[in-house]
């Protein structure tokens, strides 16, 4: 399978922008408006899950594996690992 690679790496400056405007969009959520904490907590982390997963496609080339079955179990691995570390920690702060 034959890739083609830019020397101008457009897909780097987009995601990077786009990472930009989406932490800019959460900051203004959380020091700018007047909607209800649980309101901004899940824009926030909306906006979070958005990023993460635009920079998995635009940083890690996620779509451009040979063995793309191996990629998507090692990302539900992860997404498994992270939803335990990140609600098991919720859990033991509230208990």
């Amino acid at each position: 399978m034959e890739q083609h690679h830019s020397k101008y790496p457009i897909g780097h400056i987009v995601g990077f922008f786009l990472s930009l405007v989406m932490t800019i969009a959460a900051m203004f959520v959380a020091l700018h408006t007047n909607l209800p904490r649980p309101t901004i907590m899940s824009i926030i982390g909306i906006l979070a899950f958005l990023q993460a997963g635009m920079q998995l496609f635009m940083f890690m080339h996620i779509k451009e594996s040979d063995n793309s079955v191996v990629q998507v179990v090692n990302i539900i691995y992860s997404i498994i690992i992270a939803l335990t570390i990140v609600l098991g920690s919720i859990w033991v702060m509230h208990n």
